[in-house]
């Protein structure tokens, strides 16, 4: 029964984080004038930022999926494979953010064609 109180508790708390995360960004999309993309941007600079600061592995550790699936956990995924990387030097720096994001980003690649294939594209009538 511990166990499973246990895992309650991780998805309570990657529930928690995610959704003040997406909570923060429904506020800016509601109370601002500001483009998707520039929220999109906005909040992956803030991961890279919060990783640079080197706080935002403790926000993973706490409450992982919660954290690494929005897109400030893309930021942070990027900030983090460019400073492992730098420690190779500055061809590193730039390549260990894209070999970090590269799994992520192929899967994307991915399942977007096999759905292109299986589903047929129309447009939104207004």
């Amino acid at each position: 029964m511990e166990k499973y109180a246990e895992i309650a508790l991780m998805f309570l708390k990657a529930f928690a984080v995610g959704g003040a995360i997406c909570t923060a960004a429904q506020v800016v999309i509601n109370f601002t004038k500001l483009t998707s993309g520039r929220i999109l941007v906005f909040f992956m600079l803030a991961g890279v930022a919060l990783e640079a600061l080197g706080l935002y592995g403790y926000l993973v550790e706490f409450a992982g999926a919660g954290a690494t699936v929005p897109i400030s956990g893309f930021g942070y995924l990027l900030a983090r494979g460019a400073m492992r990387g730098a420690e190779r030097g500055l061809f590193g720096a730039l390549t260990g953010a894209l070999s970090a994001a590269s799994a992520g980003v192929t899967a994307a690649i991915v399942f977007a064609f096999l759905f292109a294939l299986v589903f047929k594209a129309r447009s939104k009538k207004n």
